[in-house]
């Protein structure tokens, strides 16, 4: 293959929406939404539940069809080639899909088939995934004796048996307990290190944090800011100091009272949050911010029990960007 034509394929985005559009009757989902992830790369879609982020999926895994606008699945318009498209991705629902009557077994080798693994990478690939998940000793039973997060393990394996180049994934970790959200982080990292590219809709912050390159916010919608999470909170041009009492009694409720007062007056602070025993400060970033408010908070004699001082993290960034919080109906 010529190299540049072999440069113009690498270079092309793995996922690309231009100006999608759909509605639902009198529902907007989505409004004109426009974004790309590059090869390799994690994306995590951030919205609150009725944002968008399940419409753009289906999109993407062509089980629905937008009213206007392109989408690509690495350069494969996803209405006009469905099946092309859908050899190239793996999908794992928000809902979940798993049979009732068959067993684990039997859902990953029908997958396996429908995937054409050949039968030693099939039994390598479910042995893996049976591990990771936390379905060994269960591969036998059928899935109506699973637990909801048990039958949401399955759901994964079945969508990343075939290590597909694009991951879409919607909610993967909704369900799952901490010990087994971390197995699957790293299980996305792997497939990211192996080439694979990831779109996670996610409404977990530290799922995002950890895992995600870039993401993209999503509001009624439309996409409000995209970015590199490091990016995206530094344009806040803010830090957050975080002053906790020991206990909410009246000398501390009192104390803190006091120096949210004493604090109003600095230029440097843009916003103060406060509840019985923890006083939330958001100040221009500023080396001199954190021993400036210890000093005031010691002439006040305010019995402060612990002290945090970092940037915002992406929570703060969506409240920003949308007026509420990730966990609000939109």
């Amino acid at each position: 293959m010529p190299y540049y034509i072999l440069l113009a394929i690498m270079s092309q985005p793995a996922v690309r929406i231009e100006g999608v559009s759909k509605n639902y009757d009198a529902i907007v989902a989505l409004d004109g939404i426009s974004f790309a992830i590059e090869q390799g790369k994690i994306c995590g879609l951030l919205g609150a539940n009725g944002a968008g982020k399940t419409t753009t999926v289906k999109i993407l895994s062509t089980l629905v069809r937008p009213d206007r606008g392109r989408a690509e699945i690495c350069g494969v318009d996803v209405v006009a080639e469905p099946r092309r498209a859908r050899s190239l991705i793996g999908y794992v629902p928000q809902e979940l899909t798993v049979d009732p009557y068959l067993t684990a077994r039997e859902h990953l080798n029908y997958y396996a088939s429908l995937y054409h693994l050949a039968p030693p990478v099939r039994e390598a690939r479910i042995k893996e995934l049976v591990a990771l998940l936390g379905l060994a000793g269960a591969e036998d039973r059928r899935a109506r004796h699973f637990s909801g997060g048990m039958k949401k393990k399955l759901d994964l394996a079945c969508g990343l048996l075939h290590r597909p180049q694009v991951v879409l994934l919607d909610e993967p970790s909704l369900g799952l307990d901490l010990s087994v959200r971390h197995n699957v982080w790293g299980y996305i990292a792997g497939l990211k290190a192996e080439g694979a590219t990831v779109l996670l809709c996610t409404n977990y912050m530290d799922e995002a944090e950890r895992l995600c390159d870039e993401v993209a916010i999503i509001d009624k919608g439309k996409i409000v800011v995209s970015g590199t999470p490091d990016n995206l909170r530094s344009q806040l041009h803010r830090d957050l100091i975080v002053l906790e009492v020991a206990h909410a009694d009246s000398n501390g409720e009192v104390g803190l009272q006091r120096l949210e007062q004493a604090l109003r007056d600095w230029a440097m602070v843009r916003e103060i949050e406060r509840n019985t025993t923890r006083l939330r400060i958001y100040v221009d970033a500023d080396t001199t911010a954190l021993a400036r408010v210890l000093q005031t908070a010691g002439s006040l004699d305010i019995p402060i029990q612990s002290v945090t001082h970092r940037r915002p993290g992406l929570d703060e960034v969506f409240l920003h960007h949308t007026g509420h919080g990730l966990r609000e109906e939109a």
